[in-house]
């Protein structure tokens, strides 16, 4: 065994390697002899599954067959029959062998390099009439084979349909791809046989338009008229109707001519001139709408229009069809008049939507909506004049294009998401600021186009609506709070309950109130179902009403004693020269002061500051506040509610009031040093108080006003109008009146800014008042108090800080005397206090508002408080 498997491995060497016998005992032949010996000696292999080949050749037989192969897998099946007649234990591996080397069998075998096996082949017989009937008498009496008439009984020329026994050539097999292809052999009996003249004579009379076949022309009438039947004459305009090539009809560019030289015996050439000029009239509408159906189109809605008119067109051409078979059958009377009626009476639809196209145009991209109004106010127009079929036909056909066209604003209103195939939808995506906070007002677009010709004008009341719902829906996406859309109605589901396609039901109603009610109740239950979760959302998760309140807080001033310390803080450093503007501090001290606001998140909090000189002389004006404004950063979801636009007004109004209540500030600070000052002069006492009592009195008018009239009852309105409110939309626009109405209420409108700056003078004159004491007391005690301070070696916070604040001061008496000064004083409030009076009764006439007549009467109550 070992000396046997020795030789075949040299012999296998010898073989694949190509080796030379005077090399086998070079050192690569001895290490190739090696490894060969090495593999083959320590393996136990283990006979073939004999069983595992039979199922492969099986499998193998029925993918020929599934591939259409079946003479490869009788060919394989007859070679396996024939090697079971000679029995071998070697046979399983010889076929495995075989199968691992076999190379694509069903692709490139070659049944003809086989060899068959000589079978004789039993010879086809072709089946004749005389195998049904030995002797061939068989349905030799009947009358099967004799001519037809169907011309008969009719007043028109005859026309003979002939029938022979003409048997058709059987319907040649498939042929194999592993099959040759025999010669096909067309049988005699499909070939027309010359001896049969008459069938011949009779399809050749009947091509009337012929020169041959035209009859005599009788005397006295022209040789170019041809006399038809009216039969012939019918079939060719029903040929006509159904866009087919004629005779009679000829297609000049989009225009029918009728050709004159054809004519009836029984009637004037004009008479059948003006009815076949009828006939093309209403044979160039239809092939408006056939060369319509033969455009392609990109809108939706308009492939499905084009899809209903092919099928009205599928409908009238079915009707000609039956017409012209009744016209065929034994006994029928043809008449173009009644031809005539019929066509009017089934062309109606297609006459209508011939005119709709016309009016089309060329605009369907320019005015993608455009074809879908024309329908709407047709469907109306027919609806109006009593005709209730083909209102019926045409609603059907409207409704399926708004079936069609709806499914984007289902996708819009179901999901958020704008459909990006749909290149007339009227919402456009817009992420070039693809912040969160501006979710709502930038991320869609509303695309009406020009004039609006994105939308149908019939749905313009409702698209806002639609709009809103979807932006509902993109913004309950990123919060991740999902509606269940299992309960929605489906478009196609609410259209066919409002107009079934049999239009069985609710046909009573006018076409309009059937698409608006379909399109109410799509909208109504997607919006409802988005625009209430959303709400919940932004009571519950978001913080809205939590913001509300902090922005109150922040920027109205809900707080005194909150704001008082900030106030404080910043006053005293602007009255001692110190940096008051220091964002850093400002915002510490800011921040500590709501610390105890459980509404305000101190994280979202900043004041931000344009910076100024501490001894800028512009610091002793209320306007030098302008410079810093303080920023409450919002969550994302209210921050689309509250918009930014709102947040400047809130900063507007809290820098006002913070100007009135510096105003104030100045005004009580030296009211205190009043009290401490020994000085006295009884001269000016009286003015002095009395323009001391009234700056107050004017200051806590005006701010009273604005913070406990306005302001409160603004913030109640907005709390309720909140709650009402069905979708962000409402929230937004309540938020909006709410802003504006305190602008307007608080002197900050535009049309109100002659008074918003005499108040601003009014404040200005509040610190210059005080000012004017504080370099009255300077000038007149300055060198006694220093010597006391010296004697006594007192030294006190509050003294510093006057001292501090009189070198911030500018004032001299030098040019103008005190007492001048105040007289000057008490003139500008005069004439200040008496504008602001004045105007305001005018705007309260103006606008009505209770708050407007309010200030106005309490202003109005110190004229002439003083005569000097």
């Amino acid at each position: 065994m070992a000396q046997a498997l020795s030789s075949l491995t040299d012999e296998l060497l010898t073989v694949l390697a190509r080796i030379p016998p005077e090399q086998n005992q070079s050192p690569r032949v001895q290490n190739l002899r090696r490894r060969v010996e090495g593999a083959l000696r320590p393996g136990t292999h283990g006979r073939t599954n004999q069983f595992a080949v039979a199922r492969k050749l099986e499998g193998l037989q029925e993918r020929f067959r599934v591939l259409n192969l079946d003479e490869l897998a009788d060919a394989l099946s007859t070679r396996l029959k024939e090697l079971e007649d000679y029995r071998d234990t070697w046979h399983p591996e010889i076929l495995s062998l075989l199968l691992q080397l076999s190379d694509r069998p069903d692709q490139v075998s070659n049944l003809g390099q086989l060899p068959f096996p000589a079978k004789e082949l039993a010879e086809d017989q072709s089946l004749l009439w005389s195998d049904l009937n030995a002797q061939g008498t068989a349905y030799s009496n009947e009358d099967i084979w004799e001519e037809v008439d169907f011309a008969a009984d009719s007043s028109e020329d005859d026309f003979v349909s002939i029938t022979n026994g003409v048997v058709l050539p059987p319907k040649p097999l498939p042929v194999t791809p592993g099959s040759p292809e025999k010669e096909y052999i067309i049988p005699d009996e499909v070939f027309v046989s010359l001896k049969d003249e008459d069938l011949i004579a009779s399809i050749e009379r009947a091509q009337f338009w012929k020169p041959e076949n035209h009859p005599e022309i009788p005397h006295g009438k022209s040789a170019d008229s041809r006399d038809i039947t009216e039969l012939q004459c019918a079939r060719e305009t029903i040929f006509m109707l159904q866009g087919l090539p004629t005779s009679i009809f000829w297609r000049l560019d989009n225009d029918i001519e009728v050709d004159r030289s054809y004519s009836l015996v029984w009637s004037s050439p004009e008479t059948l001139l003006s009815l076949l000029r009828s006939f093309a009239e209403v044979g160039v509408k239809i092939d408006v709408a056939r060369r319509f159906t033969q455009i392609p189109q990109t809108i939706p809605y308009l492939q499905t229009f084009c899809r209903g008119i092919e099928e009205h067109l599928r409908e009238f051409d079915g009707t000609l069809s039956q017409i012209q078979c009744k016209y065929l059958s034994h006994g029928s009377t043809v008449s173009l008049l009644q031809l005539f009626d019929d066509v009017c009476r089934f062309s109606r639809n297609l006459e209508l939507l011939s005119e709709l196209i016309s009016k089309l145009g060329q605009t369907s991209t320019t005015q993608p909506m455009r074809c879908l109004d024309l329908l709407y106010n047709l469907i109306c127009m027919v609806e109006a004049l009593g005709d209730e079929s083909t209102s019926r036909s045409l609603t059907a056909l409207f409704f399926s294009c708004f079936k069609t066209y709806t499914r984007s604003i289902q996708l819009w209103m179901e999901t958020g998401k704008v459909d990006s195939k749909d290149s007339v939808f009227f919402v456009r995506v817009n992420r070039e600021n693809g912040e969160l906070r501006t979710l709502w007002h930038d991320w869609f677009v509303l695309d009406e186009g020009s004039k609006r010709q994105n939308i149908p004008q019939f749905l313009e009341p409702g698209v806002q609506k639609v709009f809103t719902t979807g932006k509902s829906m993109a913004f309950l996406h990123h919060l991740h709070a999902q509606p269940d859309l299992s309960e929605t109605e489906s478009s196609d589901k609410i259209f066919d309950e409002i107009y079934p396609p049999d239009g069985s039901s609710s046909f009573s109603l006018p076409f309009p109130v059937l698409v608006e009610t379909a399109f109410d109740r799509l909208v109504d239950a997607h919006h409802s179902l988005s625009s209430g979760l959303l709400r919940t959302e932004l009571d519950e998760q978001c913080g809205l009403w939590l913001s509300i309140d902090a922005l109150q807080h922040v920027y109205l001033g809900k707080d005194l004693s909150i704001i008082g310390t900030i106030d404080a803080k910043i006053f005293e450093l602007m009255d001692r020269g110190r940096a008051w503007d220091d964002k850093f501090l400002i915002t510490e001290v800011t921040r500590s002061a709501f610390s105890v606001m459980p509404a305000v998140d101190l994280s979202r909090l900043v004041v931000r500051s344009a910076g100024s000189s501490a001894y800028d002389p512009q610091n002793r004006t209320v306007t030098i506040l302008e410079t810093i404004s303080i920023d409450y950063v919002l969550p994302w979801p209210v921050a689309n509610i509250i918009t930014g636009d709102a947040i400047q007004s809130y900063r507007r109004i809290s820098t006002f009031l913070m100007q009135i209540r510096r105003a104030k500030y100045a005004i009580v600070r030296e009211r205190i040093r009043d009290a401490r000052n020994t000085v006295t002069d009884d001269r000016d006492d009286t003015l002095v108080h009395a323009l001391h009592h009234n700056f107050l009195w004017f200051l806590d008018i005006i701010y009273s006003h604005f913070t406990y009239l306005v302001i409160s009852n603004a913030d109640q309105s907005l709390r309720t109008a909140l709650s009402n409110a069905e979708d962000v939309d409402a929230m937004i626009a309540a938020h909006q009146f709410y802003m504006s109405s305190l602008e307007d209420q608080c002197l900050l409108s535009d049309n109100l800014a002659p008074i918003h700056e005499a108040v601003i003078n009014i404040l200005d004159l509040c610190i210059h008042f005080a000012d004017l004491q504080t370099a009255r007391v300077t000038e007149d005690d300055h060198n006694g108090r220093i010597n006391t301070l010296h004697e006594d070696g007192f030294d006190s916070d509050s003294d510093e800080e006057d001292d501090i604040h009189e070198q911030t001061l500018t004032i001299s008496f030098r040019d103008s005397p005190y007492d001048h000064q105040m007289r000057n004083v008490k003139r500008q409030f005069d004439h200040l206090t008496s504008f602001v009076a004045d105007e305001m009764k005018g705007v309260a006439r103006a606008d009505g508002l209770p708050s407007s007549n309010i200030l106005a009467d309490r202003l109005g109550w110190r004229e002439g408080w003083l005569k000097l």
